[in-house]
């Protein structure tokens, strides 16, 4: 046994409280702010990673089928882009979840003896420990090196580890999460902390009929509402808030020439939420933005690697061409 240092305490202790902080400023800033916001990363504490599980076993939700579908069956090809220039590498999945579909291409490599660390980074604790054990088990031989914090801190420090070749993973349609221009910005700032020679596998959920997405981020079952409202139930847990959560609902909109899928809260009447002491008014039928999951053409997904410092290697498609997983080469 490893016994922890008064000096380890006090970093655990603060790099939580730091949490907290960032926590809380950014719930107050997004609630004070016209219109209202809550930052979709704060959706995934210990109930809403159980949730989002849920949520990708949902039938709706086709996302996770046609991930699975490319990982599962043209993972050789996946395995072939890593593996082309022959050389040790970093593999660091952006928001690794749980796994299910990166093991498929970590079992496929380690089956062909590759030099590689797994450096799975995520903002969860929880999901990581998770993570951690399942691999532990079912891949005993695997390296793997886990990162909790923010994509490009984590990325940083990856760095600071290892000066191997680094490919990275940024699985599950992630980017959709992000405004274009945000996902621009995004793209741009991974270019810059990566090397020529280093590699992007990048999902991206495709547009399609527009019935079939408004129903996966609207199901019947009502989990992925209680999705997002577990949110506000987080902040009365961890900032002392009082929500009523029986006073919001959740609401979806998809736009097919834009390819925005948007997701609200609802203020189901005039009240007055207290944060550790602080007021904020919500009128009747005010919103809250929640998240936005952006959906691609080929096209858009070409320019936007060409105007952030990407080349497109290749391009893997599930068997229905509803999604592809980009490979992309750093200039």
């Amino acid at each position: 046994m490893i016994l922890k240092t008064e000096k380890t305490i006090y970093e655990e202790f603060s790099s939580h409280e730091n949490a907290i902080d960032q926590f809380r400023s950014d719930v107050l800033e997004g609630l004070t702010n016209t219109p209202k916001k809550l930052h979709s990363k704060y959706f995934y504490d210990t109930i809403g990673d159980r949730l989002f599980q849920q949520i990708m076993a949902m039938p709706e939700y086709y996302l996770t089928n046609c991930e699975m579908d490319i990982f599962q069956n043209k993972t050789s090809e996946l395995a072939q882009i890593i593996l082309e220039s022959g050389t040790a590498f970093d593999l660091i999945e952006l928001g690794a979840g749980d796994g299910t579909k990166s093991a498929f291409l970590l079992k496929d490599l380690l089956e062909k003896q590759a030099d590689f660390n797994y450096m799975p980074i995520d903002i969860s604790a929880n999901i990581l420990s998770v993570l951690s054990s399942k691999l532990k088990a079912d891949l005993p031989e695997l390296t793997i090196t886990c990162l909790e914090g923010e994509y490009f801190k984590m990325l940083e420090k990856a760095a600071n580890l290892s000066s191997r070749r680094k490919v990275v993973l940024f699985l599950g349609g992630n980017i959709g999460n992000m405004e274009k221009g945000e996902a621009l910005a995004f793209c741009s700032d991974l270019s810059s902390y990566l090397s020529p020679g280093d590699i992007v596998l990048m999902g991206f959920d495709l547009k399609k009929n527009p019935q079939m997405i408004l129903d996966a981020y609207n199901d019947k079952t009502g989990i992925t509402a209680a999705f997002n409202l577990n949110l506000l139930t987080r902040i009365n847990r961890e900032l002392s808030a009082d929500f009523c959560i029986e006073k919001f609902e959740h609401y979806q909109t998809y736009d097919p020439l834009s390819g925005s899928c948007r997701s609200y809260l609802i203020s189901l009447a005039d009240q007055v939420i207290t944060i550790e002491e602080r007021s904020v008014d919500f009128e009747k039928d005010e919103l809250v933005y929640m998240e936005l999951s952006q959906k691609y053409s080929l096209p858009e997904i070409e320019a936007l690697a060409e105007n952030s410092g990407f080349v497109t290697i290749n391009h893997i498609m599930d068997s229905k061409s509803w999604f592809t997983d980009v490979a992309w080469g750093v200039v």
